[in-house]
C-alpha cells in the first residue's frame, strides 16, 4: 500500500519536478497542425505512448531501475539516451527536467538522488529524465509496475496539460482524453520488456515540430 501511495506522489502534477516547462514537442506539433480537436489530440497523445514512451523511455527508466543504484550503470544508460535523441530541444529539455527533479528528491534527503546530482554536475552523468525517475523511483521503493504506471501518466497527464495551457482544449476535454489514455498505458506497462531491450523511438513529425519550434519568435514551452 506505501508503494501505491508513493506512485500517486510522483504522479501529483504538484511534485516539483519541472515538468511544467517543457512540451515533449506538443507546442510545436500543435503549431505545424494549427486548430487540434479532442480526437486528434488523443490521437497525437495515444502515438506518443505507443511509439516513444513504451518504446523508448519506459526502457530507459527500467533499465535504470534495475541499476540497483550502480552511478556507472545509470551514467552508461544516460549517455545512451543523450546520442539517440536527435532533437537537441528534446536533449537539453530532458536534462533540464531530470535535473530539477533531482533537486527536488535531493531537498527531500534522498541519498542516491543526492548523489546523482552530485554527478550530474561532474559531468559522470547527464541527468535524462527517463532515467533519473528509474534510478530514483527504485530508491524510494516503488514496484517496476508502479515506476511504469507513474512514468506513463506523468508523460499523458503532462501533454495534456500542454495543450490546455495552449487553449487548445478545454479543461474537461482534457480530462476526458487523458481517460481514454488509462487503458493504453496499463496495457502498455503489462508487457514486461527483456533485460536487454533496446530502446527505439520512431516520432518524426514530433522530432520536427520540436526542431522548428526552437527557431520560433514566440513559444510558451521550452521544447
Amino acid at each position: 500500500m506505501l508503494a501505491t501511495l508513493r506512485a500517486i506522489w510522483q504522479a501529483d502534477a504538484a511534485f516539483p519536478s519541472g515538468a511544467f516547462a517543457f512540451s515533449y514537442g506538443l507546442e510545436g506539433a500543435i503549431t505545424l497542425r494549427g486548430d487540434m480537436a479532442a480526437r486528434e489530440l488523443e490521437q497525437l497523445v495515444m502515438t506518443i505512448l505507443r511509439r516513444r514512451w513504451a518504446s523508448y523511455d519506459r526502457i530507459a527508466l527500467l533499465r535504470a531501475f534495475r541499476a540497483n543504484g550502480e552511478l556507472a550503470a545509470i551514467a552508461a544508460i544516460d549517455c545512451e539516451v543523450e546520442a539517440s535523441t536527435l532533437a537537441e530541444a528534446l536533449r537539453s529539455g530532458s536534462r533540464r527536467n531530470g535535473a530539477s527533479f533531482l533537486a527536488s528528491h535531493a531537498r527531500l534527503g534522498g541519498e542516491l538522488a543526492c548523489a546523482l546530482r552530485d554527478a550530474v554536475r561532474t559531468g559522470e552523468c547527464l541527468g535524462h529524465i527517463a532515467v533519473m525517475q528509474g534510478a530514483v523511483w527504485s530508491a524510494v521503493g516503488l514496484t517496476e509496475q508502479l515506476a511504469q504506471l507513474t512514468s506513463g501518466y506523468a508523460v499523458a497527464s503532462g501533454l495534456i496539460a500542454v495543450a490546455v495551457r495552449l487553449g487548445t482544449i478545454g479543461a474537461m476535454r482534457g480530462q476526458a482524453v487523458l481517460q481514454a489514455c488509462l487503458p493504453l498505458i496499463e496495457q502498455l506497462a503489462a508487457r514486461a520488456p527483456s533485460d536487454d531491450a533496446e530502446m527505439e523511438s520512431f516520432m518524426p513529425f514530433l522530432d520536427i515540430a520540436s526542431a522548428r519550434h526552437t527557431q520560433a519568435d514566440l513559444r510558451l514551452f521550452a521544447n
